[in-house]
């Protein structure tokens, strides 16, 4: 089962106010288990960057007004592209699969509004998944912020000093993993596709033993057995497991 567990950084909270999208980043679980796989864009919103907007993911200081020159980790949006360039491959990656999204209504509304300016095909409602619903469910009247499941969870989110897609991404889908019952080997029963781990990786599975292990009955055990099988008549079933 494919998912694509996915958040979106914006330039406030209503599309419809001329609000934008100014990075997306999704990653991608197959089977519950990320595959590595990652899309991340940043977007160029063509309109200025609202100073509370900043402040929360620290994106675009030069659509401030005044511009403020970059800082260290902060991102330049003038010279990304716009969503309608790359629309088509953020759709390609993300297919027919499940969203997971953390407020799904949220990033559900821009992503779709941005589409419909672009003339692309809209992402069904149906087609999303809200941990935040899911948290509200399991822990009712508890913190269900991503910050607090991270907390609940013991999961390490000390890298998040600003809101990040990508980065966000990857802290909710070990949270996802936990809400849904927590992550579980799969001894190995994935599809002979998949690559193999070498043993001592992250993902190691068990191999089969290169020799089996010897019996570890003894000759008067395998008597007694037989004898108490002879007094059973001519054909016990037993036999049969002999």
């Amino acid at each position: 089962m494919r998912e694509i567990v996915l958040d979106t950084e914006t330039t406030g909270f209503e599309p419809a106010e001329g609000d934008r999208i100014v990075e997306i980043g999704a990653v991608e679980l197959n089977g519950h288990m990320p595959t590595g796989r990652v899309y991340h864009q940043y977007i160029n919103p063509r309109r200025d960057m609202p100073a509370g907007a900043f402040e929360i993911h620290g994106i675009g200081p030069d659509l401030l007004v005044p511009p403020q020159p970059a800082g260290p980790g902060q991102v330049n949006l003038k010279d990304k592209p716009v969503f309608e360039d790359i629309a088509q491959a953020f759709l390609d990656f993300v297919g027919d699969a499940k969203l997971v999204i953390h407020n799904a209504a949220f990033d559900m509304k821009f992503l779709n509004a941005e589409l419909g300016w672009c003339n692309k095909p809209l992402l069904p409602n149906d087609q999303a998944l809200d941990t935040l619903a899911i948290a509200r469910k399991n822990f009712p009247g508890s913190p269900a912020s991503l910050d607090a499941l991270c907390r609940r969870f013991g999961i390490d989110n000390s890298a998040r000093d600003k809101h990040g897609a990508l980065l966000d991404s990857e802290i909710l889908a070990e949270v996802y993993l936990e809400l849904i019952g927590g992550r579980q080997p799969d001894f190995g029963l994935a599809s002979s596709g998949e690559q193999s781990v070498e043993a001592g990786g992250d993902s190691w599975r068990p191999q089969p033993r290169p020799a089996p292990l010897g019996s570890k009955i003894t000759d008067a055990e395998r008597a007694a057995h037989a004898e108490f099988l002879g007094q059973l008549g001519d054909a016990p079933m037993w036999k049969n497991f002999n």
